[in-house]
């Protein structure tokens, strides 16, 4: 079997993405602390104890999976202080969500980089949010910022990793209801795994760095 990273995989769409993965590659789980839903998986190594805060912990847990990893998959994120205006920002919650939601991503693959296969995928589970064209409510001013960071940090791995066959995938979810969304949403955490999971079987070098909702379509930067 194929193996593959997944980040965020304790619960919500990290969680099915890691049920539905499990049936076709050995998953690799960086978490915080391992959910009994995720230990209760066949072919699931959970691997604790991660802080996307901390790249020696990132370094560390992917020196545990194995040499040749086939896909990557960063779901993990955190939306903090969203609906706190102009004026009443915190800069510890947006750095905070810069470093979970843009930086983590990129020092895992750059932790894995050697381990990365030819024809290898790495998929940014990203968001609309981080759209400037699509931006029509403004606010949430460090979830925006940081999701506008990971979606560039992603194009610029699209281009530098092409010659070595590896596709960049940045997708958005949809509105889902999990935790982060206090469970409000259009879709299921189980129907926008499906979703994703179909994205991410079609990616290839010809449509690597494209930004994609789930359901397929392209989504202005």
């Amino acid at each position: 079997m194929k193996n593959v990273i997944i980040t965020g995989a304790s619960r919500g769409i990290g969680l099915e993405l890691a049920k539905i993965f499990s049936k076709q590659y050995n998953v690799y789980a960086l978490c915080r602390k391992p959910s009994e839903a995720l230990l209760k998986l066949e072919h699931v190594v959970a691997i604790p104890n991660v802080d996307l805060k901390s790249w020696i912990t990132i370094d560390q847990a992917v020196k545990k999976c194995p040499d040749k990893i086939h896909l990557i998959i960063n779901a993990a994120g955190i939306l903090d202080g969203g609906s706190a205006p102009i004026g009443k920002l915190a800069a510890k919650s947006i750095q905070e969500q810069f470093v979970v939601n843009a930086m983590a991503p990129l020092f895992l693959v750059q932790s894995a980089l050697d381990k990365l296969q030819k024809s290898a995928k790495v998929v940014m589970i990203t968001s609309r949010m981080g759209s400037m064209g699509d931006n029509t409510s403004g606010g949430y001013y460090g979830y925006r910022m940081s999701k506008a960071a990971m979606n560039a940090m992603a194009v610029s791995l699209s281009i530098d990793l092409r010659q070595r066959g590896i596709a960049i995938g940045l997708l958005h979810p949809g509105f889902v209801r999990t935790q982060m969304t206090g469970y409000a949403g259009q879709y299921t955490p189980e129907e926008s795994a499906e979703l994703l999971a179909g994205r991410i079987n079609q990616l290839t070098l010809e449509n690597s760095g494209e930004f994609r909702h789930a359901r397929g379509e392209v989504l202005p930067w």
